[in-house]
């Protein structure tokens, strides 16, 4: 496995613990890229290790950042289960077959950007709805959903040059 990317993902988790602590706009946005970052784990790991890191990075956040331990972790594990489908049937089973990881270069930015967007839609309906708990209304966890997820896709199309760089450059 690359060394530079597990680099990469510390940093950025560091960089996820400053958003959860500091980026508060608004109580409709919820700022993530947690998501994009098990998205770009490396094919070679599979699903078991993939759930493995994302619970421990969802842990990391909410231990050091939010306060409600295992909301990061509980949304974020179905992201890792859900990231060999994604792939595949975004990608197709090329990626697998080849051993590759994706990048915007090699598959293109719209296949990009519709897996950022389902892994974000996934993570982000659990996390709203568990955060939530029944104690907001409907039209509240909508708009806080909508919100979330546009600001969130935003931040993590900045983040996917540096998990998933082209490798023709």
């Amino acid at each position: 496995m690359k060394r530079g990317f597990w680099i990469a993902y510390v940093l950025l988790l560091l960089a996820q613990l400053l958003m959860s602590n500091y980026f508060h706009v608004t109580p409709y946005i919820f700022l993530t890229i947690l998501p994009v970052m098990v998205l770009c784990i490396p094919i070679r790991v599979g699903t078991a290790g993939a759930m493995f890191i994302a619970c421990a990075s969802g842990l990391v956040v909410d231990f050091l950042s939010e306060g409600v331990l295992g909301l990061n972790a509980l949304a974020l594990i179905p992201v890792a289960f859900a990231r060999h489908g994604i792939i595949g049937l975004i990608f197709g089973p090329e990626l697998f077959a080849r051993k590759e990881d994706f990048s915007v270069g090699r598959c293109g930015f719209g296949k990009v950007a519709v897996s950022i967007f389902l892994a974000l839609l996934i993570f982000l309906v659990i996390y709203i709805w568990a955060d939530g708990a029944g104690t907001r209304p409907l039209w509240f966890n909508g708009l806080r959903l909508a919100a979330s997820l546009v600001a969130s896709f935003v931040v993590s199309l900045l983040t996917l040059g540096v998990l998933a760089p082209d490798p023709r450059k």
